[in-house]
């Protein structure tokens, strides 16, 4: 009986091969190739559109064509025994066909020719009854055009046609089968099978089961049962595989690599690789072919376990039926060879015990086999017995289980995916026919835990359990108890290489006769290879004079223990020799000696980097040395595996990623430290923590046993035998122990086995019961587990899973970025959230590269475009990419691939964060969480506030990762700075005397940052400064972050000198000490070396207004407050005139220099018709026309490359008249910064308004580094408005406090003026012998560079470190909570903040930054920040976050209680204890605006908004339609955005610290106001509690 299908599910399902294979349902029937064009989707490989229909067919609507061809499909499939075919063509004709696949009869073979030669003609003999056998492999013909031919009565059709430029008619080799053309270049595989019905070109298609695949210009070749073609730099694979299924077969499916699944024939694989890696563009369609195939037969009659024919190349099942696989299927148990390991002749006994034992431990040496072997002696022990099975393996990183997996397909001959799979992360390469599955421990634990029992394995292997992590110990209990409870019948086999076995024979033991019976315990033997061991008494003569004792209680590396390493490193080119005469000797044979590989395991990064640098000391020694850690690229990691170059030596340093995940087969040498970093959980704080310690016996033996893998190897063990055999542990402390359990917990609560305290209870190594409360505790906080405060107070150990507990447990990524995809979807960027979470989770795809750190960094602060956060430039990356490849701009993999290098991007791992975007997606759909179909508004206001709107949910997942902006010292500061600009300029130290003679190597080391503007030298300093490459950037210079991020460098930066007595020999006898240290001035825009005076000023008289207000004519506005203009007293525009007449009397010349950025030229202005020609300076040059500032009146245009003419010299010495203007004591409001970032469009809008192109009154406040600060000023008849005043009316800015050197301006220019004013200025009081002596000083540095110029750099011997770059500016930050009392912060040097810089230090309200990830460095002195996030400067901002995302919060009052003066947030208290139930993760605010009742009603209510989104119930978000959830997120929105834009503006207010910091309960309860949320009868589990309002006194 065959199962029914409707036209409507293949319509689906070749939709959805649509949207993945790019296939355009078009209309058939078009003569011309236009049809045939390129995409690139998916993975990325570039597929032929193809068009759908009947052989002959046409059709003008291609929807109707598509039902039609269906439905003839499937009438014709489900009455010819479930043969059909299906066409994918390029628009030709399909060669001579007038009838319907209707009409087509049943046969049984296929055609088969006559005689060689003779096509095959109407009305000619019919085939035989039984086919010729086939050669073995794969069977061809050659064609140029797609063509299909139906069989009539057992006779084809002649086929002719035209094909390219040659005519073709095809021949037929009968004793081949084999169909040729006249034109064999161009090929196509086909698949012989019976009853074939046509055949096809072009693209993807099926006939009963059969797939093919072709392009044109293609050449295929068969080689041992596999062809394959190139084209370009892909390559499609079609392979045959071994019967998929072992037992009862179940419904064909596909494999997520776009295998296709035959039931009888195993797997067919259709795959593509290169640059671009395995794609999965034609899964849908091999999806529809898959499903239709699965209706050929009855399933029952489908065996898996197909016999040997004699005929050669077929193969029969047990029904009979002819099957013709060729040599491609997998070897049978009687053929198959086991390799000859140790575990090999145990294989019988080892399955006996396997299937009479419930538990079986393996302890077997680094490779004995267990992993690879032992699995396959019970596959093949099934297979043989004909009995279903189902195996899964797992390992404990993603590269072991996918490289094992692969090793183990390749072994049987099968391919990836069909018998043999694995499933690592998001990546599953297997199928419901796969038998043996190698997995990742998580995975699988996740897998028994949703499942809650193990039946869904026949046996469960669980290997390298020594490690004893985490998720190991978990998945123990697991399998433990479901094994003593409802899946009995499972088989469950631990391995490892070292292994306590007792303990775990214990921990598994089963009753029998009321006694405890241990598991049973089998020993196999090591490996082939001897590896011989060595201590440090061993190494005496290597040893130097004294080696410091080691200390168990001390774990570290000496300096004398490297250089130890270094000499083991160098003897071994000794011992090869002796080794190479010993076997000359030996066997009469010469030649130099094999270098064998070192592996040298190290306990980190800084340690490898050392060692590095150590070894590249040895520069005769030919050593390639690869450090090998978690955080090098891809390319770095490749090169671990290359084969050294002929003649040397290859050293992979490594951390222990080497011990079993990564494994160098040429190993000969392992040189072993023993120590290790593990991750801890620090007792005081609960963060994870990297500490050094010594490594187990147990991880020492793995390590040894990377060596001896293809020859004899040496282990040497840098600590003394002594010390090995008592100071180093010999297991492992188990992570349960060490580590926090949040991750657990929720698996603990999902499992619904009892509390967290009884089930951990029963671990291997249960967890510390204060460990267990702790995790609890830190789940309430995140809102994973219910926050109730009753009479008998919080219960330590449990809680109610609540709606985001739930979520988190069912989501593959930190648990704070889990809750951060839920915050996203409340708040409506959903899509944001889940792109940070995804990209957070793996390995970060900006590439770091150590020799190209500064590239790195500057993309991704490009792609962060203004805002300091990581994540923030992780979303706009991956939207980046995502964007040019949807819209095909990746035509060839290589523009992919250039794309990445141009932007420091490894595509390999973007595509990993987009598949597990799309994972993430699917898994927060089945909770009603799903990306608006609408396409988000791309307005300039809607996109700052999307983003504004996304820093808070980032701030509200990471609560309380939240550290405050610390205070630096302005005054201080600026002397450090030399009253430099701190947003432009950073400084170096330690310079040698007379250094202004090496300033063109100090500019040429800040070059990769940008382009220096000016270097000033002061003693033993030096203060670079950079050209602000746009002027309408107002922050802090990406070229000064970049500076400081030279600081991170492992070599120092360093200056080639000359010694001094050489200098001063120089000077011809003129005195040349003073310039030892002098203070000098370099300029690279006029290209001048000069010496400043101590007492110079910093104010030019002849710049200065006359008086403080004038008129000033405003040209350009640059931003709001921000503007160029000029004087428009009188005075100044006679100025003006006179040099526009001196310019335009002259004949000018065009430039005679190649235009360049800050090029002084004259140029025309665009809206001049006259013609004139005015002072300009370039900004920038594209191409034929350039942009150009006019240095006299402060505007920009853009003209073309040749209106430009030269200045005159004598033109351009006279002062510009142009000057730029800030308006001071303003900044933007809180409404600004969320709509623009900085500014509005309505503020810049409205300051345009008031301002540009007019002339107003200004009042000159200060001038700081050569820009006025002052008030603007609208003037009327009746009265005189300040610009500052309407604009903070409006609500567009607010009052700001000037910066300590603007005040500091401003004393001196009163001081200046009011001198002015009463005659008193005595104007420059140096005298004319100083002037002298600095004019005699300017020609003796001249001189001195004049004489150095000619000396090249690399012949100086002496060179003396720079310390620096350095600002005093530089941001540093503090822990809001007790968590980093006594610890210094650290931000990570990868993350963009890790130099920020405080540009604003006059503002003293706090600022917060948020770290996505928290830790504490081995030593425990400091705390370490990942992926920060440092929110806008928005007063207020920190208290209101921290109400809105705190569990539990209690305000605080002044003495009269009149107002709030601060908020103490966090856990609570417990009423029994009257205590912290959280004391070090509490934050005491004090409040620096006010906030009153009306505000903590709108943060309870907007609490109350985000549990309507998040909580369980009739009213929970399962249970919501789209429009109801989407009213939801916009009410969530608007009262977010209202929360941090209250008008009129909070006040200002001096902090007031309560006088019981840290202590609850402080608050009567009849001055306490509870608050109910409305939906609380009909919600459960929700996020927040809402706070209690503290009452005020009247």
């Amino acid at each position: 009986m065959k199962k029914a299908i409707t036209a409507e599910q293949i319509t689906e399902w070749f939709t959805i091969g649509t949207q993945f294979a790019n296939i355009r349902i078009t209309d058939d029937g078009q003569k011309d190739t236009k049809k045939t064009e390129e995409a690139t989707k998916g993975d990325g490989r570039r597929l032929v559109h193809a068009s759908i229909g009947r052989s002959g067919c046409r059709s003008s609507s291609s929807s109707s064509l598509l039902r039609k061809s269906f439905r003839t499909c499937l009438k014709t499939y489900t009455s010819s025994q479930g043969r059909m075919l299906l066409l994918a063509s390029t628009s030709r004709n399909l060669g001579r066909c007038d009838s319907s696949p209707a009409s087509w009869p049943a046969v049984s073979s296929p055609p088969s020719p006559r005689h060689r030669g003779q096509g095959l003609e109407n009305g000619s003999e019919s085939p035989p009854a039984t086919r010729p056998s086939p050669p073995a492999g794969l069977r061809a013909f050659d064609t140029r055009c797609c063509f299909s031919s139906p069989i009539r009565n057992g006779k084809a059709d002649t086929l002719t046609g035209r094909g390219g430029r040659n005519d073709w008619k095809h021949l037929v080799d009968g004793g081949r089968n084999r169909l040729i053309a006249a034109d064999p270049v161009q090929t196509l595989r086909w698949f012989a099978k019976p009853g074939a019905r046509g055949y096809l070109e072009s693209t993807v298609a099926v006939c009963a089961g059969w797939i093919w695949a072709h392009r044109y210009s293609s050449c295929w070749r068969s080689e041992g049962g596999m062809s394959e073609r190139r084209l370009g730099s892909s390559r499609i694979s079609v392979r045959l595989g071994p019967p998929g299924a072992l037992g009862t077969p179940c419904t064909r499916s596909l494999s997520p690599r776009g295998h296709f699944i035959h039931p009888n024939r195993g797997i067919v694989g259709l795959r593509g690789t290169g640059e671009r890696g395995e794609g999965q563009g034609e899964r849908g369609v091999l999806k529809l072919c898959s499903a239709l195939e699965g209706l050929s037969s009855d399933p029952t009659k489908q065996q898996a376990s197909p016999e040997s024919d004699k005929s050669e190349g077929v193969l029969k099942t047990k029904q009979g039926k002819a099957d013709l696989l060729g040599s491609t299927l997998a070897p049978q148990l009687a053929d198959y060879e086991y390799p000859s390991l140790p575990i090999t002749k145990h294989r019988q006994e080892l399955i006996s015990l396997i299937e009479n034992n419930s538990v079986v431990i393996i302890r077997g040496a680094t490779g004995s086999g267990k992993t690879t072997q032992l699995p396959q002696f019970i596959l093949d022990y099934y297979r043989e017995k004909d009995a279903p099975c189902n195996l899964v393996v797992t390992q404990p990183r993603k590269i072991g289980a996918s490289s094992i997996a692969r090793w183990v397909a390749r072994e049987r001959k099968c391919t990836l995916g069909s018998l043999v799979g694995y499933q690592v992360g998001l990546e599953k390469v297997a199928t419901e026919h796969t038998r043996l599955i190698y997995m990742t421990t998580g995975v699988l634990l996740q897998k028994l835990v949703s499942a809650k029992s193990l039946t869904e394995y026949s046996h469960i292997f669980i290997d390298e359990v020594h490690e004893r992590t985490e998720d190991l110990d978990f998945l123990l209990l697991v399998v433990r108890k479901l094994l003593h409870s409802n899946s009995r019948f499972v088989k469950v086999i631990l391995m490892s290489a070292t292994i306590n076995c007792k303990e775990f024979a214990e921990y598994f033991s089963t009753p029998i006769r009321s006694r405890m019976n241990p598991a049973y315990v089998f020993e196999v033997e090591g490996a082939p290879y001897t590896v011989e061991e060595f201590y440090l008494d061993d190494l005496c003569r290597l040893l130097p004079c004294r080696v410091d004792p080691i200390h168990a209680d001390d774990p570290c590396i000496s300096v004398e223990m490297y250089n130890v390493a270094v000499s083991l490193i160098q003897s071994f080119d000794e011992l090869e020799a002796k080794d190479q005469s010993t076997q000359t000797e030996k066997e009469g044979c010469s030649g130099l000696p094999e270098r064998g590989s070192v592996l040298v395991f190290l306990p980190g990064l800084a340690e490898i980097h050392y060692m590095q640098d150590a070894l590249a000391k040895l520069v005769r020694k030919r050593l390639q040395v690869y450090p090998l850690h978690s955080t090098v690229t891809l390319e770095e990691q490749n090169g671990v595996f290359l084969v050294p170059v002929p003649g040397y030596r290859k050293i992979i340093l490594s951390t222990n990623i080497a011990e079993s995940s990564v494994t160098v087969p040429d190993v000969k040498y392992v040189i072993d430290f023993c120590l290790a970093r593990h991750l801890v959980c620090d007792k005081e704080t609960n963060f994870q923590c990297l500490r050094l310690t010594w490594a187990s016996k147990t991880n020492c033996n793995q390590r040894r046993g990377r060596a001896g893998r293809v020859s004899k190897g040496y282990c040497y063990r840098l600590v003394t035998k002594d010390f090995w055999k008592k100071e180093i542990p010999d297991f492992v402390v188990p992570e349960m122990l060490r580590s926090p359990l949040a991750s657990t917990m929720l698996k603990v609560k999902l499992l619904d086995m009892g509390d967290p305290r009884s089930v951990l209870s029963t671990a291997l190594s249960p967890p510390n019961i204060d460990d267990i409360g702790r995790t609890v505790l830190q789940l309430k906080e995140l809102g994973a587990l219910s926050v109730k405060q009753d009479e008998q107070g919080q219960s330590c150990y449990d809680g109610e899973l609540t709606f985001l507990g739930r979520v988190l447990a069912h989501l593959p990524v930190d648990l704070h970025l889990g809750k951060m995809i839920v915050l996203g979807h409340v708040f409506g960027c959903l899509e944001e959230c889940l792109i940070i979470a995804a990209s957070l989770s793996l390995k970060s795809f900006f590439a770091m590269p150590s020799l190209q750190r500064l590239a790195g960094y500057r993309s991704k602060l490009a792609f962060a475009g203004g805002v300091p956060s990581d994540s923030i430039a992780f979303v706009n990356a991956f939207k980046a990419w995502y964007t040019s490849r949807s819209k095909g701009e990746f035509r060839h993999p290589k523009d992919e691939l250039e794309w990445g290098k141009e932007n420091c991007i490894q595509i390999k791992r973007i595509r990993e964060v987009a598949e597990l975007f799309e994972d993430l997606k699917k898994r927060v759909a089945q909770f009603n969480m799903h990306l608006s179909e609408k396409s988000p508004p791309t307005d300039y206001a809607n996109v700052h506030k999307q983003r504004f709107i996304l820093q808070i949910a980032i701030a509200g997942a990471f609560y309380p990762n939240y550290f405050s902006l610390g205070e630096i010292d302005e005054e201080l500061a600026s002397k450090d700075l030399s009253g430099n600009d701190p947003k432009t300029t950073v400084m170096v130290r330690n310079l040698p005397p007379y250094s202004f003679l090496y300033y063109k190597q100090l500019q040429s080391l800040f070059r990769q940052c940008g382009q220096v503007k000016a270097i000033s030298f002061d003693g033993s300093r030096a203060y670079v400064e950079f050209f602000r490459t746009s002027a309408k950037h107002f922050g802090v210079l990406p070229e000064v972050s970049l500076a400081l991020l030279l600081s991170h460098q492992r070599m120092p930066l360093s200056l080639s000198v000359h010694p001094t007595e050489e200098v001063e020999a120089k000077a011809g006898g003129r005195t040349v000490s003073p310039l030892r240290y002098a203070r000098v001035n370099v300029d690279f825009q006029n290209h001048s070396v000069y010496p400043v005076g101590i007492l110079s000023s910093t104010t030019d008289l002849e710049k200065l207004p006359p008086n403080p207000n004038f008129i000033v004519s405003i040209t350009e506005v640059v931003e709001v407050g921000h503007f160029w203009g000029f004087l428009a007293d009188e005075a100044s525009l006679e100025k003006q005139r006179r040099m526009t007449a001196a310019i335009n009397s002259r004949e000018l010349r065009r430039v005679s220099v190649s235009l360049y950025p800050s090029l002084l030229c004259l140029a025309p202005f665009e809206s001049e018709e006259t013609g004139q020609y005015f002072r300009a300076k370039v900004l920038h040059v594209w191409g034929n026309s350039v942009e150009v500032f006019f240095v006299d009146y402060g505007n920009t245009t853009q003209v073309s490359c040749s209106s430009l003419r030269d200045l005159p010299a004598d033109l351009a010495t006279p002062p510009f008249q142009a000057q730029e203007f800030q308006v001071a004591g303003i900044r933007p409001s809180a409404q600004s910064m969320i709509l623009g970032g900085q500014w509005s469009c309505g503020a810049r809008n409205r300051f345009i308004t008031l301002a540009n192109g007019r002339s107003l009154i200004v009042s000159l406040f200060s001038i700081l580094h050569g820009v006025m600060r002052v008030s603007l000023f609208i003037s009327t008849d009746t009265l005189s408005t300040s610009v500052a005043d309407i604009m903070v009316q409006e609500g567009h800015a607010q009052k700001a406090e000037e910066s300590f050197e603007s005040k500091q301006s401003h004393e001196v220019l009163l001081s200046l003026y009011k001198d002015l004013e009463e005659g008193t200025y005595m104007g420059n009081s140096t005298s004319s012998s100083w002037n002298t002596r600095k004019e005699e000083e300017k020609e003796l540095i001249d001189s001195l560079l004049e004489a150095f110029s000619r000396t090249n750099q690399a012949s100086l011997k002496c060179k003396v470190p720079v310390h620096g770059p350095a600002s005093p500016h530089r941001a540093t930050f503090h822990s809001m909570s007790n968590v980093s009392q006594y610890r210094s912060v650290v931000i990570d040097r990868d993350s963009i903040n890790s130099v920020a810089v405080n540009d604003s230090p006059e503002d003293k309200h706090l600022r917060m930054l948020v770290a996505g990830f928290v830790s504490v460095s081995s030593s425990g002195s400091h705390i370490l920040l990942k992926e920060t996030t440092l929110l806008p400067m928005i007063h207020g901002l920190p208290s209101l976050l921290c109400m809105l995302f705190t569990p539990i919060m209690e305000l605080r009052t002044n003495e009269e209680r009149t107002c709030y003066s601060g908020a103490l947030c966090g856990l609570g208290w417990n009423p029994l204890t009257q205590e912290a139930v959280l004391p070090e993760h509490d934050m005491e605010l004090a409040f620096d605006v006010t906030f009153d009742v009306e505000d903590i009603t709108e943060i309870n209510a907007l609490r109350g908004d985000i549990n309507r989104l998040v909580c369980e119930g009739p009213n929970g978000p399962l249970h919501l339609g789209p429009e109801r959830v989407s009213r939801l997120q916009e009410s969530a929105r608007d009262r977010l955005i209202r929360l941090f834009t209250k008008s009129p503006p909070r006040e200002h207010i001096t902090p007031c610290y309560y006088e019981k910091p840290k202590e609850w309960n402080q608050v009567e309860p009849s001055q306490k106001m509870e608050l109910l949320q409305k939906d609380d009868l009909h919600s459960r589990g929700v996020l927040f509690q809402l706070h209690p309002v503290t009452l005020l006194a009247m």
